[in-house]
């Protein structure tokens, strides 16, 4: 008689534990977002594909001239310092670069892709609502595609840095020298400030392509890509102006120049840009950029909601 009462007792508590379990808010999202991570290689992969290409062109520009990486001591410090950060960079630049192109792309192909397949129609069956697997999807490309890329940036660049020091000590240069005429910490610095202030800046940019990815029923680049250039088009014929022009370029190239101070008493102080995040956040296409992006992303839950399959 006591088991049987014990047994009742203990089957409410498991009861709510498990309804707690299932209605906890943030399960779905967590789900949803490892979803897209295991359909979606390449968020991992090509920015370690690139590193890798990165990590082999600088190993053989070494074994090629291994004196390339010791600058002439006649040079200034700081002279020496930006000969030294260039190998650097090319690496920031070419991950950062790669963490856009997929992040494009995976925008792209995410919504058109389950609807083509018939896909949605299972997912949909799932208790995820559809703002929910919007969200998953939007951190993708605004948050993860981010921290993958600066880590394997750190990762490449300390390789770099190791491969760098066996040389130099090869060479019998100092050591100590070159570490000091190489700034990693700030070049990793400002990687991380270009990558946050970069996926604040196309925000509008991915809402877009999310929007094009739910709506067309076929060929989303081209859907995403004709109606702005034919609308600065037809501003170049019949006003002679190119404000569109101008307002894309600055979307999709102005993130760094809104984030950084580039005169050139910044350039004389340092071998960086001057990182500017009080500018940043005050710069009026920043906030209209984040309106613009939140319509889009709205646009393209509603699309979620009621697109058909294709």
């Amino acid at each position: 008689m006591s088991l049987q009462s014990n047994a009742m007792a203990e089957q409410p508590s498991a009861t709510q534990s498990t309804a707690g379990t299932a209605l906890s808010p943030t399960r779905p999202f967590i789900w949803s977002l490892r979803r897209e991570l295991w359909e979606h290689r390449a968020v991992k992969f090509a920015p370690l594909g690139v590193a890798g290409i990165v990590l082999f062109g600088f190993l053989m520009g070494l074994l090629r001239s291994p004196q390339k990486i010791w600058n002439d001591t006649n040079l200034s410090a700081a002279k020496r310092m930006q000969e030294n950060i260039v190998p650097y960079g090319i690496a920031a630049a070419a991950l950062i670069a790669t963490s856009i192109f997929v992040g494009v792309f995976y925008c792209l192909g995410t919504l058109h892709n389950e609807r083509r397949d018939r896909s949605i129609l299972f997912w949909k069956s799932m208790p995820v609502s559809d703002l929910t697997a919007l969200l998953a999807k939007a951190t993708v490309p605004l948050a993860i595609l981010p921290l993958v890329a600066f880590l394997v940036i750190v990762a490449t660049q300390l390789i770099m840095l190791l491969l760098g020091t066996a040389a130099v000590a090869v060479s019998g240069h100092s050591v100590e020298t070159y570490w000091a005429a190489l700034p990693l910490p700030q070049i990793m610095a400002e990687a991380l400030y270009g990558l946050v202030t970069l996926s604040f800046w196309y925000w509008p940019v991915y809402g877009w392509l999310l929007f094009i990815s739910a709506w067309a029923r076929r060929a989303p680049f081209l859907w995403a890509v004709l109606p702005p250039f034919g609308l600065g088009l037809i501003e170049a014929l019949a006003f002679n102006t190119s404000h569109v022009f101008e307002i894309l370029k600055s979307r999709l190239v102005g993130s760094f120049e809104a984030a950084f101070i580039y005169h050139e008493q910044a350039k004389a102080a340092f071998p960086f840009p001057q990182m500017d995040p009080l500018g940043f956040v005050m710069s009026p296409g920043l906030w209209i950029g984040m309106v613009l992006g939140a319509g889009f992303f709205v646009a393209a839950v509603w699309m979620r909601r009621h697109r058909e399959p294709v």
